[in-house]
């Protein structure tokens, strides 16, 4: 009896939080929770930095891209002459 005891109150504890705590339909999305908070609440300034660095890293690889196509283009250099 103790062992059935042991096995089914943690996994109860498990369902219970994970109703409790899990995706529910109808909550708002993340992005709308960050953007009504004040701008000085500190989970505000982590999304902007991400969004920041999502945008400074499209960025880069596009000029990435561009020097790439542009070397691509660039004729070979000659071979050296003995």
């Amino acid at each position: 009896m103790k062992r059935i005891a042991v096995l089914i109150i943690p996994i109860v504890a498990v369902a219970l939080a994970a109703r409790r705590f899990g995706p529910r339909a109808g909550r708002p999305d993340l992005a709308s929770r960050i953007a009504a908070m004040p701008d000085g609440a500190p989970p505000k300034w982590i999304f902007n930095n991400v969004t920041a660095i999502r945008a400074n890293t499209d960025r880069i690889l596009e000029l990435m891209e561009r020097h790439a196509a542009a070397e691509s283009e660039r004729p070979a250099p000659a071979p050296p002459r003995d």
